[in-house]
């Protein structure tokens, strides 16, 4: 199947040629023919699908043929948790639309308002936005929805586990009630379900895997160390494998600013990325990162949310997750384009319970190195699937940031696990 079979015109066909693609990925080729239909779609796509492109492509190609609108009036309305993710879509809507007249644009948090309402005064057939950016605009009358002909719920999954869930809901009812409504999220989860109850009509439902997930493109390896060592291990893992370009995830942002710190006076140029740091110092960081200019970035998982870079080598767990659906959001992000991928995870004995559940989702036993020098003093217990582990400790749990549109500490149900499989080996010992 090539992209000409699924219905686009010439001029958007041109600018997905020109950037090199040809052949549609699994949620492309089901989504884009539905969406044309006018049909709701409820998909399940993680990270590094291709599904931006699934939802934007077929979007452009409605919205070409239609009316232009008036002001402060939006005819597709994107909703995504993370500034980053909304600027990724961002720039995807304007790459594909280079060939038609589309105006769209893009508001969140973190960022001055008053150069987003004046965006926003004449219309746009296009608005990508976070929740509480989205809300504060409508509050003050700025953007209309009136017109509004589409709505996309992007990560909704993400969304949920932020506790958005009283946003999106406020914002639904904004909206007006016939319209194509679009659900992404990497689960069909029960709580997605139900949020798609009161969202969505007689949906065409469409679930595929992550090119980026097999078990051909990453291997995976746990190293047992002891909290206070973990640091000082990742340095000599960078220096010893020659780790030129390496995204790490930790827990917190505290976390993520002591550990930036820390490389920084062993030599390594790292920054770190996370929902303190303004959108200009999360951009530059991001750029950096990709040019070359920094070798190490470390970031929450929140942050980390749109953070696409083809040909990442490694990827470095200096804190293992608490969800496990993060894990494979987080190790997703090395092993693309058909490219080897290697995944590291800094493993201390408390963090047990979660390397279990992690294994029992991706139903294999990590491979395990133990590393000269590092060898813990707290054993980290042998793995076994289908064991049940115990609740973990309490860990320190993500904050919102208001300004970044992130507004309820509202949680929800973790992930089920969906049987994801990655390489992995028994234990043994190494000095590398």
């Amino acid at each position: 199947m090539t992209f000409d079979t699924l219905g686009l015109s010439a001029s958007i066909l041109k600018a997905v040629s020109e950037n090199g693609y040809e052949t549609p990925t699994p949620i492309q080729s089901q989504a884009i023919p539905a969406i044309l239909k006018g049909n709701d779609v409820m998909a399940a796509a993680q990270t590094g699908t291709g599904k931006t492109a699934g939802f934007t492509l077929p979007i452009l190609e409605i919205l070409s043929k239609g009316n232009r609108v008036g002001p402060k009036e939006v005819r597709t309305l994107i909703l995504t948790p993370t500034r980053e993710l909304a600027a990724q879509i961002d720039e995807s809507v304007c790459t594909y639309a280079k060939h038609i007249k589309i105006q769209s644009t893009v508001v969140f948090g973190g960022v001055k308002i008053n150069p987003q309402i004046n965006r926003l005064k004449d219309g746009v057939d296009i608005l990508v936005a976070t929740p509480g950016r989205l809300i504060d605009l409508y509050q003050q009358k700025k953007v209309r929805f009136n017109r509004l002909e589409i709505f996309v719920l992007d990560e909704a999954d993400r969304m949920l586990d932020m506790g958005f869930i009283k946003d999106i809901q406020k914002i639904i009812a904004f909206l007006p009630k016939q319209r194509q409504n679009l659900l992404f999220s990497a689960t069909f989860s029960e709580d997605i379900r139900s949020l798609a109850k009161g969202l969505i009509n007689n949906p065409i439902e469409i679930s595929v895997t992550p090119r980026n997930t097999t078990v051909e493109a990453i291997q995976q390896v746990v190293y047992p160390v002891d909290k206070k060592q973990k640091s000082a291990l990742l340095t000599k893992l960078i220096y010893h494998n020659k780790w030129e370009q390496v995204l790490i995830f930790t827990r917190t942002k505290h976390g993520a600013n002591r550990l930036t710190t820390q490389l920084g006076k062993s030599g390594i140029k790292a920054m770190a990325i996370h929902g303190n740091k303004s959108q200009n110092a999360r951009t530059k960081a991001l750029a950096d990162f990709k040019n070359g200019d920094v070798r190490v970035l470390v970031a929450t998982d929140i942050a980390s949310r749109g953070i696409d870079i083809n040909q990442l080598p490694c990827v470095v767990n200096f804190d293992l997750p608490n969800i496990p659906e993060d894990y494979v959001h987080r190790i997703g992000r090395t092993g693309r384009a058909g490219l080897n991928g290697l995944a590291v995870s800094l493993v201390t004995s408390d963090e047990f319970n979660y390397l279990s559940d992690i294994e029992n989702l991706i139903n294999i036993i990590i491979e395990r190195k133990v590393i000269d020098g590092f060898e813990p003093i707290h054993d980290l217990p042998e793995s076994r699937l289908g064991r049940k582990s115990s609740p973990p400790k309490k860990q320190k749990s993500f904050k919102p940031n208001h300004r970044a549109g992130q507004r309820s500490n509202n949680k929800t149900k973790s992930y089920k696990p969906s049987g994801n499989k990655f390489k992995g080996r028994n234990s043994k010992k190494t000095n590398q």
